[in-house]
């Protein structure tokens, strides 16, 4: 997080990504991409599939929660 206290959410899921794509749920998770305008975050797969999670107004925490309630 920078000094100004404003959290990188795509850096967040940069992060996530690796994590959730060890799990027995998300291995075929390719990355995350997220849409500051729409505050949605893009799960992409290898098989080609995409899942959107909505994280409107989330905290960075809870954006985490948010992403893996909605795409597994």
């Amino acid at each position: 997080m920078g000094r100004t206290g404003i959290e990188d959410k795509q850096k967040i899921c940069d992060l996530l990504a690796p994590a959730l794509r060890e799990t027995r749920n998300l291995g075929d998770l390719d990355y995350l991409e997220y849409n500051r305008d729409r505050e949605l975050v893009y799960a992409y797969f290898i098989n080609g599939n995409c899942k959107i999670a909505n994280v409107a107004c989330d905290s960075g925490t809870a954006m985490i929660r948010d992403i893996i309630k909605q795409i597994v």
